[in-house]
């Protein structure tokens, strides 16, 4: 007997999305304020501030890697439902938490509960997961990502106008909207996951080590986990570069900086919204995902190599399409996987992204110094670009290997 599909529910959908909104321009909100937020909490200068907001970040990123296959395990053994609202929850009490502090102590444990809280992206993968048809996965995953455009295009914004009014501001704003997005969830959101699909929580789920190699474990599922990890890895030259190397390049203003940060995050919304809903059912996943591949190595390598401002915008768009391969590899896994299974699979992808965005950094930060220094032997701030589009070359072959 065949297996009735399941059928989505547009107002969970436009709630997951909500939430992912919610996330990303939370993310998003902190980027324009993150100076005055340091000196408020006693940095002795900008330089010092610097310093100390980037422990912020590794922070966030660390708590996201130790505690995604947790959430997503219990998400897997509890339901969808409880976890997403509870997350909801804690992201609201983080944010009143941010506009209260006047000590760096408080902020950074403010920060750890957002990283803890961050499951909501995991399991609201899941959650849609859970909803979607096996042939509506990709293009569903794709409005998550499109959503995160659009909220990381809205947070700095949103953070600058209102922070110009008192520098809680935004934080205050954050808290209502996470308040009433968990109201909402109260009423609107069903659980997706039914009980005879659920599995049981183990100790093993409790170490992140030990899920991230039950995934690996899983059939077919070693090598696409492997690889989404390498291209996050290679992306994060974008937003850990982007404002040093055009100011190195170009001599930009923050203004401009912010602006094409923006035109980005909107292409990126469109491309993952729209393109890949039209793409996806003409070439079919595997061939999307090569063609996002290419993408990102010729973006790489425009990059690495341009002295034009003009090239650089058309390489924007060609980077933009290159951001299919994360969901469209995502999507592939998820119909490699069972129900019971989905939220420790969405787990420790974003776990994975989570060490990336760890280790990633200080090493094209790293490359940057060494190659953008007057005084050393070669001149060329693109090297990091450079680097990481051999990294997707070298990885190209096992691209490949998928279509099997």
């Amino acid at each position: 007997m065949t297996e009735a599909r399941p059928t989505p529910n547009r107002t969970a959908i436009w709630f997951i999305l909500a939430t992912i909104l919610l996330d990303a321009v939370g993310i998003g909100i902190v980027f324009p304020i993150m100076p005055d937020l340091m000196l408020r909490v006693g940095a002795d200068s900008t330089a010092d501030g610097a310093f100390w907001g980037g422990i912020l970040m590794a922070s966030y990123a660390a708590m996201q890697f130790l505690f995604a296959p947790i959430i997503g395990g219990i998400s897997d053994s509890l339901g969808r439902r409880p976890v997403l609202l509870l997350a909801l929850v804690a992201l609201t009490v983080d944010y009143v938490v941010m506009a209260l502090v006047t000590t760096f102590w408080w902020l950074l444990a403010g920060r750890i509960l957002a990283g803890i809280a961050g499951a909501t992206y995991i399991t609201a993968t899941a959650y849609l997961a859970d909803i979607s048809r096996p042939e509506d996965r990709a293009a569903n995953f794709g409005l998550i990502g499109a959503t995160f455009g659009i909220g990381f295009v809205m947070g700095p914004a949103i953070g600058g106008f209102v922070a110009s009014f008192h520098l809680s501001a935004p934080f205050w704003l954050a808290a209502v909207f996470a308040g009433l997005n968990v109201a909402l969830g109260l009423f609107v959101l069903p659980e997706s996951l039914p009980p005879e699909k659920r599995r049981a929580f183990r100790r093993r789920d409790l170490n992140p080590f030990g899920s991230i190699l039950d995934a690996f474990k899983l059939p077919g599922l070693g090598l696409p986990l492997a690889l989404i990890f390498l291209f996050e890895f290679a992306n994060l030259v974008y937003p850990t570069l982007w404002a040093f190397w055009t100011r190195e390049m170009f001599g930009w203003s923050t203004a401009l900086i912010g602006l094409t940060l923006a035109a980005y995050g909107i292409a990126v919304a469109f491309t993952q919204g729209v393109v890949m809903r039209l793409i996806i059912p003409r070439l079919g996943e595997f061939r999307t995902l090569i063609f996002a591949i290419i993408c990102a190595i010729l973006a790489f390598a425009i990059f690495g190599i341009t002295g034009s401002a003009y090239v650089m915008f058309a390489a924007i768009l060609i980077a933009a399409l290159a951001d299919m391969a994360p969901p469209t590899m995502t999507a592939m896994m998820a119909n490699m996987v069972d129900e019971d299974r989905q939220g420790l699979l969405q787990g420790v992808i974003a776990s994975l992204g989570s060490i990336a965005a760890v280790i990633g950094p200080m090493l094209v930060t790293w490359i940057f110094q060494v190659f953008a220094a007057a005084e050393g032997a070669i001149y060329l701030p693109g090297a990091p670009f450079l680097f990481s589009g051999a990294l997707v070359v070298v990885l190209f072959p096992f691209f490949l290997r998928l279509g099997r």
